[in-house]
């Protein structure tokens, strides 16, 4: 049997589970797997300007391609607990990677070793597995284990912490006889498909909630073909939208307090049972649980067993993968179809598309004011992006109204950080979804306080040759805490905005603060400010261009009015409108009732 290195062991293991690029940052106690890497070649590197940020590319490296598992990558102490917030992000959506620490020696284990924290117990409960391998010959094991749990049952991030000396010792491997786990993922049973099915049967008006689950599965083809063979609308929630295309008669909108459609929240209203695949009941889609589940029933269908009832007690529930479970409803649904058991939804769907394609509940968006509202640059995305654009999108009220005013059309084009929301996952998140693929159409969507979080690792984009349009809807303020604000009536410690001595007094953005097409060109990229409506298209052709020739990330800052109070509100039924809504087509002609 050959001898190695420890840290080389790991390395073949680590091409041999697939992995063919990592982020990070090197450093003393990680710098044996470096070596170890340079010397075998096959695994890409990209250097990360904050550890945090490899952690947030690692994740939209996992997203954006079924079956990827993003790697990241720091030393000792504080590179493990800046990954933190990556971690616990790819936690709390159910998003494996893989998180590599280096540690101090052994023998200097809780010793006052320089950077030694046991980053293991901090990691734990942001972790399906967080282990410091003590043993250099359990390393090969700790790594093919770590690839094993993160692809079994629920999705998950794992940590392996690796003191230096445990590196660096010699053991024997053979990777030639090395072969991946199988993963584990439950399955949904005939019988209780057939139950689930009859249940939907005798509903009056059921529909689907498609969950991220289903994303996670690679399961959307499944998920239309079940709505269409039981003839039922689909309410997507935030991680699940894309699972089943926008403009589809089936697709009824999306429900919640705030990533919502007016017509989709209507429809789960008017609902009396709901099918959940995949998704989690969160509360920004349910509101509170006696609104949400008053007079109707529910099934659950997860993947995690404790999942189910943990929000609250559902009539049927089912452990299982959406996958598996999506193909046996569908086998039971054809047989029942077949003998003519599945009853006539043409009624209800049609209610639910006569509420998709009404001008009642469409808010407006075609504004002209200068600055501008957040709505129109919205109604200007649709109007100049492709319907295989992939959106890359975390928290605030850029993400909220980028809810309710885009389209998306197949699973995987809307990469959004839905549970954790941490500020700054969107640009390193997008240079992650163009690793994964680097010829997909990549449009980040931020806020100017998501911007200037991790703004650095635009130049990681510069460096690495990694292109995409980045538009900045700036307002010069933390929107949605400003509007949180409003229910203790305050305006406090919310507003970004300075004169910056260092702009021309007539430039309107000046009073705005940070120079972020300054900022951008700084750190090698490109970037262009509009101030108007009719400039965003042009601005959107500029970009295309700078990204053909340069090769590197493009930012369009869009000037925002400084106060606009997007929709939103406590229960499904009790949602604010705090601007207009459309009185004809003209008021938002890039929804899809207009559309279509």
């Amino acid at each position: 049997m050959a001898k190695m290195k420890a840290i080389e062991a790991a390395v073949r293991v680590l091409e041999k589970e697939g992995v063919s690029v990592a982020f990070g940052v090197p450093g003393a106690a990680i710098n044996p797997l470096y070596a170890a890497m340079k010397e075998h070649g096959g695994i890409g590197h990209i250097l990360a300007r904050h550890v945090e940020g490899a952690s947030h590319m690692a994740e939209g490296y996992t997203r954006a391609v079924a079956g990827n598992i993003g790697v990241c990558i720091g030393t000792s102490g504080p590179a493990g607990t800046d990954m933190i917030t990556g971690l616990y992000s790819a936690s709390a959506d159910s998003i494996p990677i893989l998180c590599i620490t280096g540690q101090a020696p052994r023998a200097r284990l809780h010793k006052e070793d320089f950077q030694a924290v046991d980053i293991a117990s901090i990691a734990k409960t942001v972790t399906k597995w967080a282990t410091t391998v003590l043993e250099p010959a359990q390393v090969p094991g700790a790594f093919q284990q770590a690839f094993h749990l993160m692809r079994s049952g629920r999705p998950g991030p794992v940590l392996i912490d690796l003191p230096i000396d445990v590196q660096l010792a010699e053991i024997e491997f053979d990777i030639d006889t090395y072969e991946p786990l199988p993963a584990y993922q439950p399955a949904a049973t005939r019988k209780q498909a057939e139950k689930a099915i009859a249940m939907l049967n005798a509903a009056e008006r059921p529909l689907i909630v498609s969950g991220g689950g289903v994303i996670n599965a690679d399961a959307a083809d499944l998920l239309v073909e079940l709505a269409e063979t039981l003839d039922l609308p689909v309410i997507p929630t935030l991680m699940g939208w894309g699972s089943i295309p926008d403009d589809h008669p089936l697709m009824a909108g999306m429900c919640g307090l705030q990533t919502s459609h007016r017509y989709g929240n209507a429809s789960m209203l008017a609902s009396d049972f709901v099918l959940g695949v995949g998704n989690r009941w969160a509360n920004r889609h349910t509101g509170s649980v006696d609104v949400y589940t008053r007079g109707r029933k529910f099934i659950h269908v997860d993947i995690e067993p404790t999942q189910i009832g943990r929000v609250f007690a559902p009539d049927f529930g089912i452990v299982s993968d959406a996958k598996a479970a999506l193909e046996q409803f569908i086998a039971v649904a054809k047989d029942w179809k077949a003998a003519g058991k599945l009853r006539d939804r043409s009624a209800w769907v049609a209610d639910c598309q006569g509420r998709k394609n009404s001008i009642d509940y469409l808010r407006k968006t075609n504004f002209d004011n200068v600055p501008m509202k957040p709505q129109r640059i919205y109604q200007c995305m649709n109007q100049t992006v492709d319907r295989d654009t992939t959106y890359v999108s975390t928290i605030g009220l850029s993400q909220i109204a980028g809810a309710q005013f885009l389209h998306v059309y197949q699973p995987r084009r809307w990469i959004n950080c839905g549970q954790a929301g941490p500020l700054g996952w969107t640009t390193p998140a997008a240079l992650g979804v163009r690793v994964a693929d680097p010829q997909r159409k990549i449009v980040a969507l931020s806020g100017d306080y998501d911007f200037q979080f991790m703004i650095e690792e635009l130049a990681v984009g510069a460096q690495f040759k990694l292109p995409y349009i980045h538009v900045l809807v700036n307002n010069s303020y933390l929107g949605l805490i400003r509007q949180a604000q409003r229910s203790f009536s305050i305006d406090y410690c919310v507003q970004l905005a300075f004169d910056n001595i260092n702009m021309d007094a007539d430039d309107a953005a000046r009073g705005y603060g940070v120079d972020h097409v300054k900022v951008v060109e700084g750190l090698g990229c490109k970037a262009i400010r509009v101030h108007r409506p009719e400039d965003f298209a042009p601005a959107m052709q500029q970009a295309e261009a700078w990204m053909a020739e340069h090769r590197t990330p493009v930012v369009i800052e869009c000037i925002l009015e400084r106060v606009t109070n997007i929709a939103m509100g406590t229960e499904i039924d009790n949602i604010v409108e705090f601007e207009g809504l459309a009185a004809d087509k003209a008021d938002a002609p890039s929804a899809l009732a207009v559309l279509s």
